[in-house]
């Protein structure tokens, strides 16, 4: 069963969400929170395998409430996935900085809710990779300046290629055919990556590859 924590400040749209969500055998909303200090409240007493966090609220805004969440060792088990609004919100890079598994549109289509909620909670994979490439494409195109995380030196070509194709929102299975290795061997170049370079999951591995320069958002 994966247990969903809903925070979002529109009582309509939480009340959307869990219904679509609970109508599911292997989904459970065990909570609900209006802004990022219920939320993180909430999570601390339910740990729950999945928040999903919107990014815009009043009192603590998502961003803040993703920190709070990452930084906190007894939630290591919480994995953050940011609900916006597409083409006004300017602060989805930030969140995956925060340590956010990734991002939701508020308009996506139900189908694709369901998929990614488990994706997110098996962490095998990025969220909506599409409108990932767009967003970070947009958010890193001048970034403040590249820096290289500490590991980075210490990967294999092939892990390098994998976190390249993992950057352009390549699944496993799609890494793999590049690749033409199987997809178990695909999985075990980005789970190695990602322990070397110290990313928290896929999305934080993506953050990396475009902030040391090894991802280009202009050739994508």
């Amino acid at each position: 069963m994966i247990r969903v924590l809903l925070v979002d400040d529109q009582p309509l749209l939480r009340s959307g969400f869990r219904a679509l969500l609970d109508a599911e055998d292997d989904i459970k909303v065990v909570a609900e929170g209006a802004n990022g200090r219920e939320g993180l409240a909430l999570a601390r007493e339910y740990l729950p395998d999945l928040a999903l966090i919107d990014i815009q609220m009043p009192v603590m805004d998502g961003i803040e409430a993703t920190k709070q969440i990452v930084a906190d060792p007894d939630l290591a088990g919480v994995r953050v996935v940011i609900l916006t609004n597409y083409g006004s919100d300017e602060y989805v890079f930030k969140a995956l900085r925060s340590g956010a598994a990734g991002f939701l549109v508020k308009d996506i289509v139900p189908d694709d809710l369901l998929h990614a909620v488990r994706v997110a909670a098996r962490g095998d994979a990025l969220l909506a990779p599409s409108i990932t490439r767009m967003l970070i494409g947009r958010y890193v195109a001048q970034p403040p300046g590249a820096e290289v995380s500490p590991g980075m030196e210490e990967l294999t070509n092939r892990e390098r290629e994998a976190v390249v194709l993992a950057a352009r929102g390549l699944s496993n299975d799609e890494i793999a055919d590049h690749m033409v290795i199987s997809p178990l061997t695909a999985k075990t170049h980005v789970n190695r990556a990602m322990t070397k370079l110290r990313a928290r999951d896929r999305a934080q591995l993506v953050v990396f590859a475009y902030e040391s320069g090894l991802v280009s958002p202009l050739h994508r």
